[in-house]
């Protein structure tokens, strides 16, 4: 029995791969890249934020920190265009914030009577 085991075995090692009752089936590989995430550069919000929420220019410096961001996407600088698409999500959401805070407060003052706003 183990010597038609070992004689199978010799067989099967002296078959090449295109000879035989096994021919060689080729192989198809399949290369996936990997792309990086899409870095945001938040351009739309900085630019309402610098019409409309301008507060203490934080809309400019956002708007510039998001062109920023979109001409080192452009350049291929991934590292930096998500460093400064990070910087231009910050001054956005400071800009947004203070200027929904300072519009409840000026409605407050004005409801409370605190503040006129027309002319007596």
């Amino acid at each position: 029995m183990e010597s038609r085991m070992n004689q199978a075995l010799v067989e099967n090692d002296q078959l090449s791969p295109g000879k035989g009752r096994c021919p060689e089936i080729p192989a198809t590989m399949v290369h996936i890249a990997t792309e990086p995430l899409p870095v945001k550069d938040h351009f739309l919000w900085s630019m309402f934020n610098f019409v409309y929420c301008n507060f203490c220019c934080l809309g400019f410096m956002a708007l510039a920190f998001s062109v920023k961001a979109r001409d080192r996407k452009m350049l291929g600088d991934i590292y930096s265009a998500s460093h400064y698409g990070a910087t231009s999500k910050a001054l956005n959401l400071a800009a947004t914030l203070l200027t929904i805070a300072l519009v409840i407060t000026v409605v407050a003052l004005a409801i409370s009577g605190v503040i006129h706003l027309r002319p007596r």
